[in-house]
C-alpha cells in the first residue's frame, strides 16, 4: 500500500499519523476507533506480539481478538526495551501526531521516551496514556486491569441481583468505556492543535474514571441524600415494569418503561389499566417501588403468549419491546443488517471474518473497516522506509540485533 493509496480526503482523520504502543485492550482500542476514520495507525510491538494476539479463542494459530482490535493498522516489530529500538521510535515520533501507550508509569521515562522527550522532540504531538490509575497517586505503580476498574468504580457493586454476590461483566467493559473517553481526548487536543493553534499536549486516562463517570449521579444522590444505590437484578431503581421475561415459546424478552406514557400503554395492554389511576403510578420512583405486582402481571401476560405475539402486540401499541439475543441471532436481525452493522473482509490468515462495523455514520466524512488485524511485523520494512527514509544497511543491522523484523522475517517464523 503505498502513502498515496493511505490518504483520502473523505477520511476525517486522513494524513492523521498514530504511534500504537500499547497492549491489551483499552489503549490498543483507542487506536482502531481513530484507524477507522482513516487515521494511519502504526502498530508497534515487541518481537514476541502483543498479548492480544495470544488471548482468547484462535483459528489455525490466529487469535481472533486481535483480528479486531488490530483492524485497519499496519504492524511494525519495534523492541523498546533497546537503546537502537529506542532511537529508532524517537524518529517515528518526529513525524506522528499522535502516541498512545499504556505501560506503568515511568516506563517510557526510562527508555527517554516520556512526555517532556515525547514533546522536545515534536511540540505538535498528542501524547495518550492509559493506565489502571492515572500517572500519579499513591495508586499510580499499581498493575491496573479492567476488572479492578468495574470493581472501585462502583459498577460491580450495583450489578446482580440483591441476594447474590457483585458481578463483574463478561467483557472488557471498563477498557471498552475508557477506550471510547480517551478517542475523544485525542480528538479534543488535535481540535485545539489545529483549529486553536494550540501545541500537543499529554492526556492522562486512568481506567477507574471513564466507568465510575457514566454510573451518573450516583455520586450527587450520596452528597445529598445520603443514599447508596444497590444490586436490583434486571429491575430499575427509576421505572417499572423493567425486567427480561420469558415468552410460552421459551424466548427472552425485556421491556423498558422509562417513560410514563410508555409504562401507561403496557398496563392497557396486560388488561390492568385501572392501576393507572393509582397515586404511585404516576412516577418512575412510585412504580419501581411496587415493581413486584408490575412484574408479576407482566410476567404472567407474555408467559401465556409466543414471542413474536408479544413483539407484535408492543410494536402495535407503541410499548418499548426487544428480543434477548445471543451473537448468532443478532447477525441475522433485519435491522443490523439495515444499518451494515456487521462487516465481511478478506483476511490473509482465515479467508474471510465478520465483525462490527463502525460505530456510527456520517454523511460526508465516512470511515471504513479496511482489513482486519495483519501479521506481526508485517509492514516493518514499508513503514520504516516511508516515514523515516531508513536504509537497507540499517535495517539489516536491527534486524541482525534482534531490535526488529521484517516481514520476511516473521512469514518464516
Amino acid at each position: 500500500m503505498s502513502q498515496t493509496d493511505k490518504r483520502d480526503p473523505r477520511r476525517p482523520l486522513s494524513g492523521i499519523r498514530v504511534l500504537d504502543c500499547a497492549t491489551l485492550i483499552a489503549a490498543p482500542y483507542c487506536a482502531t476507533l481513530l484507524a477507522d476514520w482513516g487515521a494511519e495507525v502504526i502498530k508497534i510491538e515487541h518481537p514476541k506480539g502483543d498479548a492480544l494476539r495470544r488471548s482468547g479463542p484462535s483459528k489455525n494459530g490466529e487469535g481472533i481478538n486481535y483480528k479486531f482490535y488490530g483492524r485497519n493498522k499496519r504492524t511494525v516489530v519495534l523492541n523498546l526495551s533497546t537503546k537502537a529500538g529506542q532511537d529508532v521510535m524517537r524518529r517515528l515520533i518526529a513525524k506522528s501526531d499522535v502516541v498512545i501507550e499504556n505501560f506503568r508509569p515511568g516506563v517510557m521515562e526510562r527508555w527517554n521516551l516520556g512526555w517532556d522527550a515525547i514533546h522536545a522532540l515534536n511540540e505538535r504531538a498528542v501524547m495518550l496514556r492509559i493506565t489502571g490509575f492515572g500517572q500519579f497517586g499513591p495508586y499510580a505503580g499499581r498493575a491496573g486491569f479492567g476488572t479492578l476498574a468495574e470493581s472501585m468504580s462502583g459498577f460491580a457493586h450495583i450489578n446482580g441481583y440483591p441476594d447474590g454476590s457483585p458481578t463483574l461483566p463478561p467483557f472488557g467493559l471498563a477498557d471498552g468505556i475508557a477506550a471510547l473517553s480517551a478517542a475523544y481526548a485525542v480528538m479534543l487536543a488535535l481540535y485545539n492543535r489545529d483549529v486553536r493553534g494550540g501545541k500537543g499536549q499529554m492526556i492522562d486516562v486512568a481506567l477507574i474514571e471513564p466507568i465510575y463517570h457514566i454510573l451518573g449521579a450516583q455520586t450527587s444522590m450520596f452528597d445529598q441524600l445520603g443514599t447508596i444505590q444497590g444490586r436490583s437484578g434486571n429491575r430499575s431503581v427509576n421505572n417499572a415494569p423493567r425486567n427480561t421475561y420469558m415468552t410460552r415459546d421459551k424466548r427472552w424478552l425485556a421491556i423498558s418503561t422509562a417513560a410514563q406514557a410508555i409504562a401507561e400503554r403496557v398496563m392497557h395492554l396486560v388488561g390492568r389499566p385501572d392501576l393507572i389511576k393509582e397515586p404511585w403510578f404516576s412516577s418512575g420512583t412510585g412504580r419501581a417501588r411496587n415493581a413486584d405486582l408490575l412484574d408479576s402481571l407482566v410476567a404472567d401476560w407474555i408467559a401465556q403468549r409466543d414471542a413474536e405475539e408479544v413483539m407484535a402486540a408492543f410494536t402495535e401499541v407503541g410499548a418499548a419491546v426487544a428480543p434477548i439475543y445471543d451473537v448468532s441471532q443478532l447477525v441475522e436481525d433485519p435491522q443490523y443488517k439495515a444499518l451494515n452493522s456487521v462487516v465481511t473482509l478478506p483476511d490473509e490468515d482465515l479467508g474471510q471474518i465478520r465483525m462490527q462495523n463502525l460505530l456510527f455514520r456520517m454523511s460526508e466524512t465516512p470511515g471504513e473497516v479496511r482489513h482486519a488485524g495483519r501479521r506481526l511485523g508485517q509492514d516493518t520494512d514499508d513503514v520504516l522506509r516511508e516515514w523515516i527514509d531508513i536504509s537497507d544497511t540499517e535495517l539489516a543491522v536491527l534486524r541482525r540485533d534482534g531490535v526488529t523484523q521484517l516481514k520476511e522475517d516473521v512469514a518464516a517464523d
